[in-house]
């Protein structure tokens, strides 16, 4: 099992009147695709939000267009990993919450992507599965959260949109998932800004991932370069740095970030393989194939 979601869940003690943001939402497009996760596999269980364990993996599904090696199974780069430093965010990227009793329990990280109807996100499969998502649901998203404050607000997810692999097979190949976010007559994307979804980059390729450990009020950030998992049958990506303990599932690979506003390509989150990872020093994520340009598709039509 993977350390990068709920097993250090941080309650942060942020009051939500009658669950905090869903007096407001917007009525939300519902895409007839749309997957809704009230009726999923049980997530892992939580310290403040308890639940089921989900499915186990099973052998997932090698895509055609990038063929697997067979080396043996990765480990972390000989040489000294760098560690990520905390800093006070960027608007586009933020942490996903979970509603419970009035207090906000952080769940994962999340970013927002550039969408027709502004409203879109991406985060890893595995920290929505199970949850109660809609207008009457408890997750919500804050972009650009740090030391306990909502830069851009609070944001219901109303809706997730995933592959049909990873909903019957929970493949780790397909451990991505977009979900559409709301607040009664505003756009999240106007506010923050959005990173652009990139797919089949060639690796290794050098990026930034930004998490939110559950242990802290602030993100973190490192760049190094992201290398192919040399490990048969998964299409995955593996990132060496320090730094990124639960709560940092989801957590966004860009390339070619922009010093200024902080926007990127984002190429990868952190998941897939291990849930995204056992050690805080060695991260993984899906490769981006026609797999992840065909949900992103769909989640913008």
């Amino acid at each position: 099992m993977g350390r990068r979601w709920e097993r250090s869940v941080a309650v942060v003690g942020a009051t939500v009147t009658a669950l905090g943001v869903a007096m407001t939402f917007y009525a939300a497009r519902q895409p007839a695709a749309l997957a809704s996760s009230g009726s999923g596999s049980p997530a892992q269980s939580a310290a403040a939000s308890p639940s089921s364990s989900p499915s186990p993996s099973v052998s997932p599904s090698p895509s055609p267009s990038l063929p697997s090696s067979p080396s043996p199974s990765p480990s972390p780069s000989p040489s000294q990993p760098p560690t990520a430093v905390a800093f006070g965010g960027t608007a586009a990227v933020g942490a996903l919450f979970i509603v419970n009793k009035g207090k906000l329990s952080h769940l994962c990280t999340a970013a927002v992507v550039q969408s027709p109807h502004g409203d879109l996100a991406i985060t890893a499969a595995h920290c929505l599965l199970g949850k109660r998502l809609g207008p009457a649901g408890n997750v919500i998203f804050a972009p650009g959260y740090h030391d306990g404050k909502f830069p851009h607000g609070r944001w219901a997810v109303i809706s997730e949109i995933v592959d049909s692999r990873w909903r019957k097979d929970r493949d780790p190949n397909d451990d991505v998932a977009f979900f559409v976010v709301g607040r009664h007559g505003r756009r999240i994307e106007k506010y923050t800004g959005a990173e652009t979804v990139k797919t089949s980059i060639k690796l290794p390729q050098l990026v930034q991932v930004i998490g939110y450990p559950s242990a802290t009020n602030l993100p973190v950030k490192c760049t190094a370069p992201a290398r192919r998992l040399p490990r048969a049958g998964y299409l995955q990506m593996v990132f060496d740095c320090g730094g990124f303990t639960g709560g940092t599932s989801g957590g966004p690979f860009l390339m070619d970030v922009n010093r200024s506003t902080g926007a990127g390509d984002v190429i990868g989150v952190i998941g897939g393989y291990e849930e995204g990872g056992d050690l805080p020093s060695v991260s993984y994520s899906p490769i981006f194939l026609q797999n992840v340009a065909a949900l992103y598709k769909q989640a913008i039509s």
